[in-house]
């Protein structure tokens, strides 16, 4: 089960017992006047002071105090402005086609990906099918680099018809030291064959001998059920054919597992046959990249998916995994933000921005959302050192002139980004 942490009431001063606040200690960089809302649950607070030193935060103020040895070396003013957990994306894709064409080196070209979502906001990338370079990046990578964090699963295991090859894909993927396994049991709306079950349950051994969890893709709620009853440790797209139903609902909470709605992938499948509104929006452009755009505006393209029934087919199952978010969050189950960003047409950073967009139209609230994205996806991928803002955590947070939890839409007021109390450049 994943239980989300409830912190206590901030009050005047909070210190990380852990954190030694010797002399002898790195000098500290002070936050100062923010309201802070710490991805909790509770309620936003005003004027709050984060002490971050080595990229952790040690402590935190509500009344301008400050921690007895504590050497505040740097003050940045955030008077004004809104702070909240760095996004956690439960359900990305690194693959190093969204860095500049300039660069050719395969493992900075996965650098520029991170790079890209950490400018929006996205200090944390599940990225649920990969590259050896994604695994390389990851190895290389330091806790105070200042790109988003990175798990991998390696490559996707292919739909084998034959067990013992599922298994050998499976093992192979271990031993390169993945952080998650992932598979598809999908058809693509009838046009491919669904790995069978019996290889399915094949990569389920090998997750359960290595305790590595396993990522499952799915569109049909009777292959949810069936992967919920096999031991599937993350639902990693939304039920997009029927509406769910009070069985599917009860073995969620049995099961514990989490639920991620990636409802920007569905989007990604139809929006390109005309010219979507969002390449208007300065949040979209001010980073967009300009031969991916290209790409999805060529004519023929658009053409291709104005007259694929494929896309039609998708675009309705947009409208039913909209339902089904809302139901399973009326039901207080564990929903985590994810978008499948990162092939093609889904751009990383903004596609997470339109996904919290677009889980408030589905009926979810502000503070829904938002935990979504931070303590509950971070929860749901076992993560205990980011998604809240407290002392102890990484000091991954987003910086914003207008409330988030009054609108959604806020978020496009994003000013910085630091990542382990660095900011993102």
């Amino acid at each position: 089960m994943h239980t989300i942490r409830v912190l206590p009431i901030l009050t005047t001063l909070v210190v990380c017992t852990s954190c030694s606040t010797s002399n002898s200690l790195p000098p500290t960089t002070a936050f100062s006047g923010a309201t802070v809302w710490d991805g909790s649950g509770r309620p936003a607070q005003p004027g709050v002071t984060l002490f971050v030193r080595d990229g952790r935060i040690v402590a935190m103020s509500s009344d301008g105090s400050t921690p007895e040895g504590i050497d505040i070396a740097t003050t940045v003013d955030l008077s004004g402005r809104y702070v909240l957990p760095g996004l956690v994306n439960a359900h990305g894709h690194v693959s190093g086609l969204w860095a500049d064409a300039s660069v050719e080196d395969p493992v900075e070209r996965v650098r520029g990906d991170l790079k890209l979502f950490a400018r929006y906001g996205v200090t944390t990338v599940n990225s649920l099918g990969d590259t050896e370079a994604v695994l390389t990046a990851r190895d290389a990578a330091t806790p105070t680099d200042t790109h988003a964090r990175l798990l991998a699963a390696g490559p996707v295991i292919p739909p084998s018809p034959f067990p013992t090859k599922a298994r050998a894909d499976a093992q192979a993927n271990v031993e390169a030291g993945v952080d998650w396994l992932k598979l598809r049991v999908d058809d693509n709306l009838g046009t491919s064959v669904k790995m069978p079950w019996e290889s399915v349950q094949a990569v389920l051994d090998i997750s359960d001998e290595n305790g590595i969890p396993l990522a499952t893709h799915l569109f049909y709620l009777d292959d949810a059920k069936k992967l919920l009853d096999m031991g599937t440790s993350l639902i990693a797209h939304s039920v997009r054919d029927v509406d769910v139903d009070e069985e599917f609902i009860e073995k969620l909470r049995d099961t514990g597992v989490c639920y991620v709605p990636t409802l920007t992938r569905e989007v990604s499948a139809f929006v390109y046959g005309t010219r979507p509104d969002f390449f208007d929006d300065p949040f979209f452009t001010e980073y967009a990249h300009a031969g991916e755009v290209a790409r999805v505006s060529d004519a023929g393209f658009m053409e291709r998916m104005t007259s694929s029934e494929t896309a039609a087919g998708y675009r309705s199952a947009l409208v039913v995994a909209l339902r089904n978010l809302k139901a399973l969050a009326d039901a207080g189950l564990p929903v985590a933000m994810g978008t499948d960003a990162g092939p093609g047409g889904r751009f990383p950073g903004y596609f997470e921005h339109m996904e919290l967009w677009m889980m408030g139209e589905a009926g979810l609230t502000p503070e829904q959302v938002l935990m979504s994205a931070t303590s509950v996806s971070a929860s749901c991928l076992d993560l205990d050192d980011r998604g809240v803002i407290a002392p102890g955590m990484w000091a991954d947070f987003m910086v914003l002139r207008e409330n988030p939890l009054e609108s959604l839409q806020n978020t496009r007021s994003l000013e910085q980004v630091y990542v382990a109390g660095q900011p993102v450049r």
